[in-house]
């Protein structure tokens, strides 16, 4: 529990459903062990999402026996898209759908709400973040890597000597957005891709739950008559298909097959971008049996083309901690920005 003298941040991510929760100490220990969550309010629009994140702040306080006084700063990540001081794009977003929404900085407001500087980052930077940072431990400010989160989208972000490379407009390591070749990912007579952004091709057209409903699981259920997928409804279905593919159905993992290898083709190209030390894997897609996740992160590195000093050097890694990755990552990066320097942490996200 957190103590009077002793100066914190507070991590909040906020979330299409619900708001989580984290304190970080200066010194690296994270006064949190799990989820701490609150409804977060955001179909009801930004005053009352705003109020929302207010209570969060206050709840994690109480829960830590933090003192209001002992907060130097405030990390707040959100879905984007969004620009790089936190303000909602002006075309909305899936999770931000209300007009009032459009063009809302939700960091300045939330700033204003708690009287304490507040530090933004989108879920994808964020949770990349924690992965480098737990991953590389008191080494991560001579470290870089790439992270893609498979979620409803395709997130993800690049990590540069241990902080984000946020982009001039905020929106560097959109990974679901980068053209990747279709050639030998997809079969002969399958129809290309189509992401939801209106791009052919893109990564996320591939690796995402969107696109296992719009693309994959409507050509593989056509070449599987009588799958049991075929009786469901087909946004149930694409949610169904993970647990198939863990019990190694051939129909599933085929579909799962195809993201890890977008994601190799995806990581290939940043390869030649940035040459990384380590590319991580997130989101429900390997939150699954060992066995399984196992076998999907093997898939992509197979995928990945490295030259042999890369992969001689390079790491191939799951994000840990899902649910708490963006909490905890956005409070990293306001240590970083109270201490202007990264904060190690111990390996395995243990206090420091």
């Amino acid at each position: 529990m957190g103590s009077a003298g002793v100066p914190v941040v507070v991590g909040l991510d906020n979330g299409g459903t619900s708001n989580n929760a984290t304190v970080l100490t200066v010194d690296g220990r994270f006064l949190v062990d799990g989820l701490l969550e609150i409804p977060s309010e955001v179909g009801a629009g930004p005053e009352a999402a705003v109020e929302a994140l207010a209570r969060a702040f206050d709840g994690v306080l109480a829960h830590t026996g933090a003192p209001r006084e002992s907060v130097r700063a405030v990390g707040l990540d959100t879905p984007g898209p969004a620009s790089a001081t936190g303000v909602i794009s002006s075309r909305g977003s899936t999770n931000f759908s209300q007009p009032a929404w459009r063009g809302f900085d939700v960091r300045g407001a939330l700033e204003r709400r708690l009287g304490l500087p507040v530090v933004y980052a989108n879920d994808g930077n964020a949770a990349a973040l924690y992965a480098h940072h737990v991953h590389f431990g008191a080494d991560a400010a001579a470290r870089s890597s790439v992270s893609a989160i498979v979620g409803t989208g395709l997130g993800g972000g690049v990590v540069e000597s241990g902080r984000v490379v946020g982009g001039a407009a905020g929106m560097a390591g959109e990974f679901g957005h980068v053209h990747i070749p279709l050639d030998g990912l997809v079969e002969p007579d399958q129809p290309a891709p189509v992401c939801a952004c209106g791009f052919t091709g893109d990564a996320e057209s591939l690796a995402s739950l969107t696109a296992i409903r719009r693309n994959l699981l409507p050509y593989w259920l056509a070449r599987y008559p009588g799958h049991p997928l075929a009786a469901e409804e087909p946004a149930r279905a694409a949610k169904l298909v993970r647990g198939y593919g863990e019990r190694g159905d051939p129909l599933a993992r085929q579909v799962f097959g195809q993201q890890a290898a977008a994601l190799g083709r995806l990581f290939t190209i940043a390869a030649n971008f940035t040459d990384p030390h380590a590319y991580f894997v997130g989101g429900g897609v390997v939150e699954a049996a060992p066995e399984f996740r196992d076998w999907f992160l093997a898939t992509v590195a197979g995928h990945t083309v490295l030259r042999d000093e890369q992969r001689a050097v390079a790491t191939f890694a799951l994000v840990p901690d899902r649910d708490m990755a963006g909490a905890r990552g956005v409070a990293i990066a306001a240590l970083e920005a109270v201490r202007g320097a990264t904060a190690p942490l111990a390996r395995g996200g243990a206090p420091a």
